[in-house]
């Protein structure tokens, strides 16, 4: 009897808590020829698989609390196991109360060049650069969560930036675009340093003040939920003053141009001109879409 128990405690435990990314990998590659698709159909599986059934941190997650995610491959080269592509990585987060989910990341990464034989295991070793296949998607893996994290609680997702930027680090040495301070200011090297950097803590602040004190507040009062929002996008704009045309304020706004618009452009009225005069000045290249925004 005692053996049945443990073996029933234990069957709960697997069934009950699991890994903490609900991902979909897509690889497209609508644009080679001459190629077995078998070979980008089992990338798809692989990575799927991989995403999917790593355990990322040491945090027990139930499956309602598994974060929806996505990345989506764009194979533009394939030659003898090597491939060069672009990398779109999304994110999003439940709103209490609600049915909606906040998207959260939005970013395209330029710069996905990977080997892969078809069939090999895809395993991560978080002491180690073994793969730019498997370091490349254990970042952003990492990066998610610790996006996440910072939604829930301020400057949560510190330790999983940390396990990011050690993957960053140590895949420096080989050389593969992505991760180096002499390619363009856009790249993984410099996401998670200015993720880790206190000039950006703003950035990391406002996501707080944007989800858990704003978004979530709406069920209960729609009205201070507005003016909570005005606020976080306030403490995000005050990056602008020390690096106006930020990279991570254009990352902030890729996820949340489209959401502000719409929160705002219906009942109950908020003062909002000062927010839309922030709005242009922090984000000008998103003018025709803050135009929208209803008084």
């Amino acid at each position: 009897m005692r053996k049945l128990i443990l073996i029933g405690l234990l069957l709960f435990s697997f069934a009950g808590f699991s890994q903490e990314l609900n991902c979909s990998v897509k690889v497209s590659y609508d644009q080679i020829t001459g190629a077995n698709p078998q070979v980008f159909k089992t990338l798809e599986r692989s990575l799927n698989e991989f995403v999917n059934n790593t355990k990322w941190t040491t945090k027990a997650v139930t499956a309602n609390e598994k974060i929806d995610c996505s990345m989506f491959i764009t194979i533009n080269g394939y030659d003898s196991n090597n491939f060069s592509a672009t990398l779109q990585v999304q994110s999003s987060r439940p709103v209490f109360n609600s049915t909606y989910s906040s998207p959260l990341f939005n970013f395209n990464d330029k710069d996905f060049e990977f080997r892969y034989v078809e069939f090999e295991n895809l395993l991560f070793n978080p002491n180690s650069y073994d793969s730019n296949l498997v370091s490349t998607i254990a970042f952003y893996a990492n990066l998610i969560i610790g996006l996440d994290a910072d939604t829930f609680s301020n400057l949560g997702g510190t330790k999983h930036y940390e396990a990011a930027a050690n993957i960053a680090s140590m895949a420096q040495s080989s050389g593969v675009k992505g991760w180096t301070q002499t390619e363009n200011r856009q790249n993984r090297h410099y996401l998670i340093n200015d993720l880790l950097s206190n000039t950006y803590t703003p950035y990391r602040e406002g996501l707080y003040q944007y989800h858990f004190l704003a978004l979530d507040k709406m069920a209960d009062n729609t009205k201070t939920g507005k003016q909570n929002l005005i606020d976080a996008i306030k403490t995000v704009s005050k990056i602008h003053s020390v690096r106006p045309n930020s990279f991570i304020s254009r990352v902030f706004f890729d996820a949340k141009t489209d959401e502000i618009v719409s929160v705002f452009s219906g009942g109950p009225n908020v003062n909002i001109a000062e927010m839309v005069e922030t709005l242009n000045r922090v984000s000008p290249l998103n003018a025709s879409k803050w135009n929208n925004i209803k008084f």
